[in-house]
């Protein structure tokens, strides 16, 4: 990001320079879709592309919030006014982190967002955990990570409306530069594990489909409602306490498609863990069987792919592909291709000839080395 850009986006909205600018990055998931919100472990990594916010006090109770990407509108509220019933559209995210964090004075807060939107690259956390960072700064309120990530979580779930789970917001504010990010859902304890396929020759090639993807239209809600009813009938207190042979003697319990969503969820925790050995072994064939596997059950168990995501992955393995996977809430988004490095090209015309076929619209490619978590970049300027 360019700070004149901002700057001078900041000084046109509200004719003055902010006290803090922090910025948070969007994630891809390595493996573990679906399953924090299940007490699972799972395998994100920050990427290179983030989200800024740049923020100032005010002297009174009103918030202002604006964007560089939509300069006509600015949105101005006062704090007594925030609560999860106010309607709105973007900036929910923003007021949500406000009245999650307790934040009781007013502030200036300019958004430049660099994560795309609807791709399955958590644009959602990285807006909500540089707000976040920004504000627990510029207020000094003194919250650690882990408290920063449930108060970010808190605001999607409970004030958007999205019932995500902790993953997210966990690995923006959380990751290390080299590393992914193996998180215990269940307690918010994290392990750096080093992600190195470069040296190997290897790239991790990330798939913008460009199809539309949302968590709010109620399918997300649906597939966390399953797992939900799974546990109350069985009496547990997550997916996490299943095998797969427990699972299965309680058939009976549960409805055809609670088992098969539960199914999903128990054997992507399993194949988190093995992933994360995988990796340590530099076994990358072992990795990208694990991809696959992990692509087929949520295509079929979870239900959460889309014509596009398959033929990526489709293409991709057809290609030489070691492994590929959708990623993120499903129902659109990216994908993630595990390939060679000398063979990228090769891969990319192989998806790009698929969707012209398939009528679809250009997918976009990119790669990202895993990267570092929401900072503080400048105080003042």
């Amino acid at each position: 990001m360019s700070l004149s850009t901002i700057d001078k986006a900041f000084v046109k909205a509200f004719a003055q320079t902010p006290d803090v600018i922090a910025a948070a990055p969007g994630r891809v998931n390595l493996i573990g879709e679906h399953i924090d919100y299940s007490d699972g472990y799972v395998l994100p990594f920050a990427i290179a592309d983030r989200t800024y916010a740049a923020l100032r006090k005010r002297p009174d109770r009103l918030v202002r919030i604006a964007s560089v990407q939509q300069r006509k509108l600015i949105v101005t509220v006062n704090l007594d006014d925030i609560n999860p019933k106010l309607k709105g559209h973007w900036e929910r995210y923003v007021l949500g982190v406000i009245w999650a964090m307790g934040i009781n004075q007013g502030v200036n807060i300019m958004i430049d967002g660099h994560v795309p939107l609807g791709a399955g690259l958590s644009s959602s956390a990285a807006l909500e955990c540089s707000v976040a960072t920004g504000l627990n700064d510029l207020f000094s309120l003194g919250f650690d990570l882990e408290t920063l990530a449930r108060l970010t979580q808190k605001a999607e779930n409970d004030y958007v409306g999205v019932p995500c789970g902790i993953m997210d917001q966990s690995v923006s504010l959380m990751a290390k530069t080299g590393s992914a990010l193996l998180l215990d859902c269940r307690d918010l304890s994290v392990r750096h594990v080093v992600f190195d396929v470069a040296s190997s020759g290897l790239e991790l090639l990330i798939i913008d489909t460009q199809a539309h993807h949302s968590l709010t239209d109620g399918g997300y809600a649906e597939r966390r409602a399953s797992c939900d009813s799974v546990v109350a009938k069985l009496g547990i207190r997550s997916m996490r306490e299943l095998t797969l042979e427990k699972l299965e003697t309680s058939k009976d319990e549960i409805t055809e498609t609670e088992f098969i969503r539960a199914r999903h969820a128990v054997s992507e925790i399993a194949r988190v863990i093995d992933a994360v050995a995988a990796l340590e072994a530099k076994n990358f064939i072992e990795l990208g069987a694990l991809l696959n596997a992990s692509h087929t059950s949520l295509r079929d168990d979870y239900d959460v792919s889309c014509p596009e995501l398959n033929a990526a992955v489709n293409a991709s393995l057809s290609a030489g592909a070691l492994g590929a996977r959708m990623v993120g809430g499903g129902f659109g988004g990216s994908a993630i291709a595990l390939i060679k490095a000398s063979h990228t090209q090769e891969v990319i015309n192989a998806i790009e000839i698929e969707f012209k076929r398939n009528s679809f619209k250009a997918p976009r490619f990119f790669t990202s080395l895993p990267s570092q978590g929401a900072e503080i970049i400048q105080r003042g300027l």
